[in-house]
């Protein structure tokens, strides 16, 4: 039988250096992930071709969304329209889980 469920916090796991990425859920309606990211680590400016929402469940950082900087801390929610550029780093070591629209 699947396991319908997990524990996020259970899954956070700190690499030394870079992004541990996890993924949680992946179906044809969408795909979820938990990202782990390093003190100090940075992903550069990209964009998406899918929806997504960023929830941030631990630590502190920064995500730059169409030249808006929002403050990554627990409990954040950051919706994404497709296509939106964006770019984050980590203050600290930072978890959050992303959810992509598969449709």
């Amino acid at each position: 039988m699947t396991k319908n469920w997990n524990n996020l916090r259970e899954l956070i796991e700190y690499p030394k250096s870079g992004i541990l990425n996890k993924e949680v859920v992946k179906n044809n309606k969408f795909d979820v992930s938990l990202f782990c990211m390093a003190k100090g680590t940075q992903i550069s400016e990209h964009t998406s071709t899918k929806q997504g929402l960023v929830y941030v469940i631990d630590g502190h950082g920064e995500f730059n969304l169409e030249g808006e900087k929002i403050v990554m801390e627990p409990g954040i929610f950051i919706s994404m329209n497709e296509n939106a550029v964006h770019s984050l780093k980590s203050e600290s070591n930072l978890t959050f889980v992303l959810i992509l629209n598969q449709n």
